[in-house]
């Protein structure tokens, strides 16, 4: 029998690396219209996911389950236990709206991919990425993508206050190759790569890991092809009731991040902050009050 203290979300998730390629393009489709795409006939699944029945039947033991019947069994009492719950009982978020509102809807997906996420988090493995990070014996890359290039220039302008050897390089330019040449063995890259999954992005992981480079990947619940060479990967939950992925479980990852080196180089880094704000003094970008 499955673990009953997973979800079927998370045991797919912690299956990924053990699929076949059918069976992973099943697991995507699945995921991403989660948890109503496993609520249908085995062979309308099939076909949503354009992989045979059978693919569906050994997805489903691969999991732990028997059969199909048994994981939809398994899905409904999800749903259930789920309905029944405090989290189905909250007051709406937005007061002054409907429950059914977009408000109180992407909150809802928001706040699920959060908790999904951070399940399936190690704490350690966190704390390892953070050391990683903060280590100003090596030097630091940051890497984003077409649309995560603003979560990668967020953490990049925190990481340059807190420690020296900083660097954001913008993948989408021909010119990054360029950045490569003064990478050294135990560098760290910090790369996010969200779906679409760019080329760009997978080339530099690729080149930056022969160098000796070690990766912390930021990516999504299906996990960019960047993994393969990621000595550390977050994969968070990004669906939401929009045409559009969310970062926003990413940024709360990015954040905490920011939190952690930040204390584990206070000292030098108070250092940078004050002599940063002397500097702000004098060329007076920002306005005083007092």
């Amino acid at each position: 029998m499955p673990d009953n203290s997973l979800t079927i979300s998370d045991r797919i998730q912690h299956a990924l690396d053990r699929l076949t390629r059918a069976e992973r393009q099943l697991a995507h489709s699945i995921l991403e219209n989660y948890p109503a795409s496993g609520l249908g006939p085995l062979a309308a699944l099939a076909r949503d996911a354009h992989v045979s029945a059978p693919t569906v039947a050994r997805m489903v033991q691969k999991l732990g389950f028997k059969g199909y019947p048994e994981f939809q069994a398994e899905l409904r009492e999800e749903l259930k236990a789920k309905a029944t719950g405090p989290i189905a009982k909250h007051d709406t978020w937005a007061g002054g709206a409907p429950s059914g509102h977009v408000l109180n809807r992407f909150t809802d997906a928001v706040i699920d991919n959060i908790r999904h996420t951070l399940a399936q988090i190690e704490p350690a493995t966190f704390d390892a990425a953070c050391a990683m990070i903060a280590d100003t014996r090596s030097a630091l890359y940051i890497v984003g993508g077409r649309i995560t290039h603003t979560v990668a220039e967020y953490l990049f302008l925190h990481a340059q206050v807190i420690r020296p050897k900083v660097t954001h390089i913008q993948s989408t330019s021909n010119a990054w190759p360029h950045y490569l040449l003064d990478v050294r063995k135990g560098d760290v890259f910090v790369i996010f790569d969200m779906r679409r999954y760019e080329n760009n992005t997978l080339k530099l992981a690729e080149l930056a890991h022969a160098k000796g480079a070690r990766i912390i990947l930021f990516t999504d619940q299906w996990r960019s092809p960047v993994h393969g060479f990621a000595d550390i990967c977050f994969s968070s939950r990004i669906v939401v009731p929009s045409a559009w992925d969310s970062v926003a479980t990413t940024l709360l990852l990015v954040e905490t991040v920011i939190s952690s080196i930040q204390d584990l180089n206070w000292e030098s880094t108070k250092s940078r902050m004050e002599n940063l704000e002397e500097m702000f003094d004098q060329t007076r970008l920002f306005r005083k009050f007092v």
